[in-house]
């Protein structure tokens, strides 16, 4: 594989950097955050009229016709950023999922106008006691012509403001991906670490019909190789931004008459934090190429995540302790990283979870 960036994914990082670099400030973010959702949807619209949202869909919603790569450049500038938007969810999953496996009627209904921003849509991918998302525990039985639904979701990504969620189900025949519309479910906010919020989802008796069918086992599959990718992307430019941070401030803060980065101790803590790093872009670049060349990389899917979470985990207390009290205060940017990384780390599957999926990749 070819680990050189291509012009549209420098060009389309240095188009989002910019607007996030005039836009995203710690007196914004804080204005935002007051909020119930952390979404600042000035900001999305910004996005979406400078082409950044759909420059990654395929052109027949309307987009760019780029892909995965061009994706994840916009995810790790978001992560740099910790921008309040829900590209991930939104655009790298649930819209782009539409665009690739849903009729005309649905790429025309949803994906088209979250390309251009005016929907945001999400997928339901975990379940409450389910450490295995590729078989939900929520249940699809047909009756009547009709699919009805029955169980709940939990740690849905922007579930409390969407316009459309993508629902896994069990049937009889294998998994299957419906779209339903949020007033038809019952929907409970859940506030998360990093003061966005997600959902819990109650389906027990939703009725879908067919033209609610977006595919079964392949899109389930897609959805979730494409939701830890992007997790992966954007934690690469959380954690590359709080090592930046904290490198500045090692060779600004003095104490004992000389810069604290002088010390061996901080010296050494900052070097394994950017080996932490480079593991974390390498193996994110590896999964998403062989994920966009559509070749196996179940293990590289697995590796990328470990290293994500890893990274995440020893990069984010790294720039806390280095920091010291500033890094936890909330009055300091600092700590809007710290809790973007914890984030991170344990969605779709913390460290453990990869080394075991690792394991059954290379066992089966």
């Amino acid at each position: 594989m070819d680990f050189t960036l291509t012009e549209a994914q420098d060009d389309l990082a240095e188009l989002t950097r910019k607007i996030l670099d005039d836009q995203v400030t710690n007196e914004r973010l804080r204005e935002v955050e007051r909020g119930d959702d952390r979404f600042d949807r000035a900001l999305w619209t910004q996005l979406a009229t400078a082409d950044v949202l759909g420059a990654g869909l395929p052109e027949s919603v309307g987009g760019g016709g780029f892909g995965l790569l061009e994706q994840c450049s916009v995810l790790i500038e978001l992560g740099r950023a910790v921008a309040p938007v829900p590209y991930l969810s939104s655009i790298t999953t649930a819209a782009a999922a539409i665009a690739r496996f849903g009729t005309e009627q649905q790429r025309r209904r949803w994906a088209a106008p979250a390309a251009r921003g005016e929907l945001v849509l999400t997928a339901a991918l975990t379940e409450e006691h389910n450490p295995t998302p590729a078989v939900p525990s929520c249940q699809a039985e047909r009756q009547g012509g009709e699919w009805v639904l029955t169980g709940s979701k939990t740690g849905v990504p922007a579930g409390a403001m969407a316009d459309l969620v993508l629902i896994p189900a069990s049937t009889s025949e294998g998994p299957r991906v419906f779209v339903v519309e949020p007033d038809r479910l019952a929907v409970q906010r859940q506030r998360v670490v990093d003061s966005d919020s997600e959902a819990w989802l109650d389906l027990d008796g939703v009725r879908v019909g067919d033209d609610r069918v977006l595919g079964g086992d392949p899109v389930l599959g897609w959805l979730l190789a494409r939701a830890t990718v992007g997790s992966c992307a954007h934690q690469v430019g959380v954690v590359s931004r709080a090592l930046e941070m904290t490198s500045e401030y090692a060779r600004e803060r003095v104490q004992f008459g000389r810069p604290i980065g002088s010390f061996q101790a901080v010296a050494q803590r900052l070097a394994d934090a950017f080996i932490d790093v480079e593991a974390a872009r390498l193996t994110l670049w590896q999964a998403a190429w062989r994920l966009d060349e559509g070749l196996p990389c179940a293990a590289e899917l697995a590796t990328a995540k470990f290293w994500a979470a890893e990274a995440g985990h020893r990069v984010a207390h790294t720039a806390v302790h280095v920091h010291g009290g500033v890094g936890i205060d909330l009055d300091h940017p600092l700590h809007r990283y710290f809790v973007a990384a914890k984030r991170n780390e344990f969605s779709l599957g913390a460290a453990a979870v990869q080394l075991g999926r690792l394991g059954d990749a290379l066992a089966g």
